[in-house]
């Protein structure tokens, strides 16, 4: 057996490029880009979705789905407009929905949480991405795709997610971890934050766990043994309840998704980051 087929075609968690391009026809697998980029990437995700996607895809865009009133980056939405959005998709309740970026890893775990929030646990993520996909060989298409409204019930499970007051009460009380998947630098506060306006450092006990240590060099889940010891190494206490957190809710979610690897389900994101804790002068923060 390949490195990790066993859990990689596990259709609930992570898929695959051979377990897509197989079900990639199927009439209940959906397939959706989430890709996003980072402010100041100098990229458009929406335009480069328009010039290559898998066959069949939808752009699940994450700065619009989403709650536009607040003044953070990308908050959860409001149940009904995230029901109104993912219908346009073309996504529906029954379907199996596989999410992708264009990065390998990177936002695709973040509309994979969003699915979870609101109660839709047929959802994956593509392993490796479209950049995976691409070096494989297989069809890209430039064809906006012409999808029917599909009815879709939303049952929001906020045991999922977690608001600045909750995650202060954490801190308060110890009762949770929180593991924040920033880069090692921005987390001690010697690399200045890409939002202007935050403050640099980390909520007071946080523990490090970049991102990137829980993927391959080309991009793509580690197994499951590896992820554990990623979290352990960070010293994570996987008997206890986490917090993840990162910039603004994005990379959060991969250490969510790896959480839910390694058979991990006391989870839950704090939606706002350090956009949001960052931001706050009354919140005490830590450095180094």
């Amino acid at each position: 057996m390949a490195h990790g087929d066993s859990y990689q075609s596990d259709p609930r968690l992570l898929v695959s490029t051979e377990w897509l391009a197989e079900h990639l026809s199927a009439p209940d697998v959906k397939v959706l880009d989430a890709s996003w980029h980072m402010p100041d990437s100098g990229r458009d995700a929406r335009a480069e979705f328009a010039a290559a996607h898998i066959p069949g895809a939808q752009f699940f865009d994450i700065d619009e789905i989403a709650d536009t009133r607040s003044s953070l980056p990308h908050m959860a939405p409001p149940p009904e407009k995230f029901v109104s959005r993912v219908r346009k998709l073309g996504v529906g309740d029954g379907h199996r929905v596989v999410i992708y970026d264009q990065a390998g890893i990177f936002s695709a775990p973040r509309a994979w949480w969003l699915f979870r929030l609101f109660g839709h646990r047929d959802v994956a993520v593509l392993d490796g991405g479209l950049p995976r996909w691409i070096a494989e060989g297989r069809p890209v298409e430039d064809l906006p795709a012409t999808p029917r409204d599909r009815h879709f019930t939303a049952r929001r499970d906020a045991s999922l997610v977690r608001d600045v007051t909750q995650v202060a009460q954490a801190v308060k009380l110890g009762s949770e971890q929180i593991v924040d998947a920033r880069s090692p630098g921005r987390f001690r506060g010697d690399e200045p934050e890409p939002r202007p306006g935050l403050r640099s450092g980390h909520i007071p006990g946080a523990i490090n766990l970049h991102y990137r240590e829980l993927l391959t060099e080309d991009g793509r889940m580690k197994p499951p043994a590896e992820l554990r010891a990623a979290f352990e190494a960070a010293g994570v206490d996987l008997s206890r309840p986490v917090i993840t957190s990162c910039g603004s809710g994005v990379t959060a979610a991969i250490l969510s998704l790896a959480l839910e690897l390694i058979g991990h389900r006391d989870h839950a994101l704090y939606d706002g980051s350090w956009a949001e804790w960052g931001a706050y002068p009354d919140l005490k923060v830590e450095r180094g």
